[in-house]
C-alpha cells in the first residue's frame, strides 16, 4: 500500500479565465477533493466523521506553490498524502500533475481537529491508524 491517494479531475471550463487557464483559487478546492479521496481510500468517510463522531478538520493554514498552469480540459492528478499529525492536529500535502507527470503545483494544509462548536478536540482513537501520530515534517517549498 502506498502512502499516498491519486485522485484525477479534469479541468472545467468554468475553473478558468478568459485564457483558458485554471483560476488559482480551484487549486484550494482540488486539494480539498484530494483530501476527502485520501481519507475515503483510507478507509473511511470524512462526512460520517463529522456526523457520527463531531470531529471536524478545520484548516488552520493553506499554501500553495504553482509552477506550471493548468489549462481547460487537462486531466491532472492530485497525489495528497499526510505528512504529519499529532494529537489535534493533521498536515496533508499535495502535489498537482499534469497528464505527462509533471509537476503543476505543489501545497499543504494543516487542519485542527474541533467539534460542530468549534472546540478544539483529540483525534478519537478509532481514527488513529489513518492519521498515524508521526513527526510534523517540514514543508519542501522548493
Amino acid at each position: 500500500m502506498t502512502d499516498y491517494t491519486d485522485t484525477l479531475i479534469r479541468v472545467r471550463y468554468a475553473e478558468t479565465d478568459q485564457m483558458g487557464v485554471a483560476h488559482h483559487a480551484n487549486y484550494l478546492i482540488w486539494f480539498d477533493v484530494g483530501r476527502i479521496e485520501f481519507c475515503r481510500h483510507s478507509g473511511f468517510e470524512y462526512e460520517r466523521m463529522e456526523t457520527e463522531d463531531d470531529t471536524f478538520l478545520v484548516v488552520a493554514e493553506a499554501s500553495c506553490r504553482y509552477k506550471l498552469p493548468a489549462r481547460f480540459d487537462d486531466v491532472l492528478r492530485i497525489r495528497t498524502r499526510v505528512t504529519g499529525s499529532q494529537r489535534r492536529t493533521v498536515r496533508f500535502g499535495y502535489e498537482i500533475l499534469g497528464e505527462m507527470g509533471q509537476v503543476i503545483a505543489t501545497g499543504a494544509t494543516l487542519h485542527v481537529f474541533c467539534n460542530r462548536l468549534g472546540h478544539v478536540k483529540s483525534l478519537p482513537e478509532k481514527y488513529h491508524e489513518y492519521f498515524p501520530s508521526i513527526t510534523m515534517l517540514t514543508e519542501n517549498r522548493g
